[in-house]
């Protein structure tokens, strides 16, 4: 791969030419001089400074998705010229998937002894890094992601729905404003249920700030558990209750009731197909 866009990924990546420059073992001038030579070589500018801190241009951007899909099938190429089949996948799942939806995927796709995996179950924005940096294959996902930079396809579209302590009437839908007098419970900043839940409120006119009191918790086991004793309602996903006794449902007016899982990976590289052969032959 050609050594000037490996530069430009690493200041992508660290935002600083200082701190590119350590990373790649070449001094802060030379870097300066490749970034230079791509802007040359494309006739457009790449970065900008506002005082001392580094700024992407739109262009930017456009380079950086094709750069990063060059490095993808770059290491793919490596193994092909040495006849060598992609034997080990790094999968990455938001934390609903990788915790309550692929775990016997994941176990009949093991079985077979040629197979190897390493899996990061994290939230949205961790995964897209992970894909961005080439640390992942591909990962599905819950949340938001721009269909425009990345290569998809959906996976399976899953119920999302309130949950309370099982003791409340089971199935009823509520207006906003009866939501708003409880207490809420949501995941932390970058989960995709919390921001596909935002935006849901935003639309009704209505933030977070808007409900009695917030709970934030990045643990669906501790949001389970919180739940269940009445601290609080929230809103997750049919595979995170399955048919738990211990929970009563129950819709609102404006929150979308079904969200997609998407498979996300770079545009132009195999990793879609690899996503596909995946889940063909974990049975998912």
């Amino acid at each position: 791969m050609d050594k000037k866009l490996q530069t430009f990924l690493t200041v992508c990546k660290t935002m600083n030419y200082r701190a590119a420059a350590q990373q790649l073992h070449l001094t802060q001038p030379a870097v300066t001089k490749q970034i230079q030579a791509l802007e040359a070589e494309y006739g457009t500018k790449l970065f900008w400074y506002d005082g001392r801190r580094l700024h992407r241009t739109e262009k930017c951007g456009i380079l950086e998705a094709y750069a990063q899909s060059l490095e993808y099938n770059y290491q793919e190429m490596q193994l092909a010229m040495q006849e060598k089949d992609r034997l080990h996948l790094r999968v990455g799942a938001t934390k609903t998937i990788g915790d309550y939806v692929l775990g016997p995927a994941i176990m009949n796709y093991l079985k077979n002894p040629a197979h190897e995996l390493t899996l990061l179950v994290d939230n949205t924005v961790q995964l897209l890094k992970g894909i961005d940096e080439n640390r992942l294959d591909f990962a599905i996902i819950e949340g938001q992601f721009d269909k425009r930079r990345y290569g998809f396809k959906l996976f399976r579209k899953e119920p999302f729905i309130g949950i309370r302590n099982g003791e409340a009437p089971d199935g009823e839908t509520l207006p906003v404003e009866e939501l708003l007098k409880e207490t809420i419970i949501v995941r932390e900043r970058g989960s995709g249920t919390r921001e596909l839940f935002e935006r849901d409120l935003k639309s009704l006119g209505y933030s977070l700030e808007s409900f009695a009191r917030v709970i934030e918790l990045s643990s669906f086991r501790l949001i389970r558990e919180a739940v269940k004793e009445g601290l609080g309602v929230t809103f997750v996903y049919r595979s995170v209750i399955g048919d738990d006794p211990g929970f009563s449902t129950f819709t609102v007016d404006g929150i979308q009731k079904e969200h997609e899982f998407n498979t996300v990976s770079l545009k132009n590289t195999p990793a879609l197909g690899y996503a596909e052969n995946f889940l063909k032959e974990a049975g998912a």
